[in-house]
């Protein structure tokens, strides 16, 4: 198990209605967190769901689902920021 900080941003942050949260994971990789994070059903799996644009990012550096998971990681997950 890893215990790692996942943090949400804006429309996320919004709908799950916190900023960051501690979480202990068996997951891997990114990959495998956010699907464990959907599963919990409600806001997180409408906000985080496959198919959805969703960023992520491992310990501020930008990276994809099969980014390696490793104890005291920062994950971060935001949509996608447009210009303008």
């Amino acid at each position: 198990m890893n215990k790692i900080t996942v943090r949400y941003f804006a429309s996320i942050r919004e709908a799950i209605g916190q900023g960051s949260e501690s979480v202990e994971t068996a997951a891997a990789t990114l990959g495998a967190l956010r699907d464990e994070l959907i599963a919990r059903g409600d806001a997180y799996a409408s906000s985080l769901a496959r198919g959805k644009a969703v960023r992520m990012a491992l310990n501020q550096l930008l990276s994809e689902d099969a980014a390696a998971l490793t104890d005291g990681a920062e994950v971060a997950f935001f949509p996608p920021v447009t210009g303008g």
